[in-house]
Parts: structure tokens; C-alpha cells; sequence
């Protein structure tokens, strides 16, 4: 899953200082939640395709974020965060949804599920991670097909001239991988938002510590709306249509091919102790290592680093 490299890409706007910075190679990632997950990479669509030269970072540092007086329209697609001040005095507007899309690994032992049950931000819809995701691949959670991702979406009551925030129960974790997923189907009008769930509660604003009927049938019928699409079944109506983007994804084939030419630096963003093998999976049948090639930056202390 590509949601902590994600992270760091939606954190980008901290620690930018100018509208440009230099890079002297794109970087493609591996999540730090399977080794083997890497069937599906991003590639960031703000940085250029050529290892030779220099690079630019077009996302850059910005108050629109944390100014709640801007409607969701004067947003810019390339602001990835916004802050919970925002949020909280937008919440009622009528073309803002909000996700929750909280994920935890295997060995944390937490239930997202039963965590949003109990406390997750008014009006927000759950957004199930693993449910929402292809069928057809023994991997977890990998990316779905157009037709299924339109159906859950559909499904979720989400339409393509909404602005979606989306946020988690660690604070900048999974929703990236959500922020993500969205923009590879062509909709750039979805936030992140700046420390989640946490940072919400310890601004003091309201939670919800029970879910409407109303969401529990939408969490319910997006799952169903895949296993229909993959089945072969018709489902429907649509209300939100996918444009594909080819370019936010890279393929197992091109990334075996990359190890062999070179071409692009490969970054993983797990610890380092997995990345060095010396931790196990936390899932089972997973090998420890990394892709060869592979440079460490650990996604946790990109976070810890911008928090300073």
C-alpha cells in the first residue's frame, strides 16, 4: 500500500520554503505495509520523468490550509492538506464529504470498523481500505478496477462535484493512501486532513460516538457494489466516473525492469529495520528485505522531522 509515501508527499508543503525545489532524481516508493505490495507504485505526477536533469516539486507552501474563512472551491488541486480549523468551519457546507479512512497493521490489534463506531468526526463516512480493493489479487489491498472503484463510490453516496477531506484514527497514515487512490481515477478535488482524528480531538471539536444507520448502510452497500463487480453482476446507477490516470501507478513489470536499468531511485519508506530484514513482517508470508536498489527513508521520521 502506497498511503505512507503518500504521506510524505502530502507533508511536502511544510518544509518547502520556495514555489521550486531541486531534486536530482523522481523518486518511486514502496509501502511500508507490504513488502510484496509493490504490484502498484506511485509515481508523482509533480515530478518529472527524467533522471538526468533536475526535478520540481510544484507543490508549495501555502495558508489556504489553515485560513477557514476559504470555501472549498478557492482550494487549489495541488494543496494536499487541509487543517482541522478548516475543516471545522466547513463541515456543514453541502459539497464537503468527509472519509473516514482510518487502517492499521495487523499487529496493532485495532478495529477501524468498531474505532469509528465509537468516535469519528460528524457526518463522516467510513471508507474500508481492504473492502474497497481488487478482488482478484491474493495481495492486500490492492488498487481496484475503474467499474469497482466508481461503485463503491457510487455506493458511499459520493458524486465527482463533491470536495472530499479524508482523515485517520494515527493521524497521517492511511488517508494518504485514500488521498491517493482518488487522484489515480481522475478526482483532484480531495484533502487530507493535517493530523486526523487526533489532532481534531485535541482541538477540542465534537465527535460522533455512534454511527447513523444511514452510513452503516453506505459502508455496507460499497462493499457489496465490489464483490457485484467482480462477480460479473450489473450495479448501478453511477454517481461518480473514474478517469483513469496511468501515470500515478507504476506496474510489478516496470519496476522489475527499472531495478535492472536504473533509470529512477527507488525509496522505501518503511523502517529500517524492515528494510533491513532485521524486523519481521507484520503480516504472514511476507518476506523481510527490500526491492534491490531500494534507498531507506523511513516515512515515521519525515513525519517527526516536519513536527519540530
Amino acid at each position: 500500500m502506497a498511503s505512507s509515501v503518500l504521506s510524505r508527499a502530502l507533508l511536502a508543503h511544510r518544509f518547502l520554503r520556495s514555489s521550486s525545489t531541486h531534486f536530482h532524481k523522481p523518486k518511486f516508493f514502496t509501502s511500508p505495509f507490504s513488502m510484496r505490495s509493490f504490484h502498484w507504485l506511485l509515481a508523482p505526477s509533480h515530478l518529472s520523468h527524467k533522471a538526468s536533469g533536475s526535478v520540481y516539486c510544484s507543490m508549495t507552501s501555502s495558508a489556504v490550509a489553515s485560513q477557514a474563512s476559504f470555501s472549498m472551491q478557492s482550494l487549489p488541486a495541488n494543496e494536499p492538506v487541509v487543517s482541522v480549523d478548516w475543516l471545522h468551519a466547513n463541515l456543514r457546507e453541502p459539497n464537503v464529504k468527509v472519509l473516514d479512512a482510518s487502517w492499521y497493521m495487523p499487529d496493532e490489534q485495532r478495529n477501524p470498523v468498531q474505532e469509528y463506531q465509537v468516535a469519528h468526526i460528524p457526518g463522516a463516512l467510513f471508507f474500508d481500505v481492504d473492502g474497497i480493493s481488487d478482488r482478484t489479487s491474493n495481495l492486500p489491498h490492492m488498487l481496484p478496477s475503474e467499474e469497482a472503484f466508481a461503485a463503491a463510490v457510487s455506493a458511499l453516496g459520493i458524486e465527482n462535484k463533491d470536495g472530499l477531506v479524508v482523515y485517520d484514527g494515527k493521524g497521517i497514515f492511511s488517508a494518504a493512501r485514500v488521498w491517493w487512490m482518488f487522484r489515480v481515477f481522475g478526482h483532484d478535488r480531495i484533502w487530507v486532513l493535517d493530523g486526523g482524528l487526533p489532532r481534531w480531538r485535541a482541538s477540542g471539536f465534537d465527535v460522533e460516538s455512534s454511527a447513523s444507520s444511514d452510513a452503516i448502510f453506505k459502508a455496507s452497500a460499497a462493499s457489496e457494489a465490489i464483490e457485484k463487480v467482480y462477480q460479473g453482476q450489473h450495479v448501478g446507477p453511477f454517481t461518480f466516473e473514474t478517469r483513469f490516470q496511468p501515470h500515478l501507478v507504476w506496474t510489478l513489470e516496470q519496476v522489475k525492469k527499472n531495478v535492472e536499468e536504473k533509470t529512477y531511485q527507488h525509496v522505501d519508506a518503511r523502517s529500517k529495520a524492515r528494510f533491513d530484514g532485521a524486523a519481521p513482517e507484520p503480516r504472514k508470508g511476507i518476506r523481510s528485505g527490500h526491492v534491490p536498489g531500494s534507498r531507506c527513508i523511513p516515512f515515521a521520521q519525515e513525519l517527526h522531522w516536519t513536527n519540530l
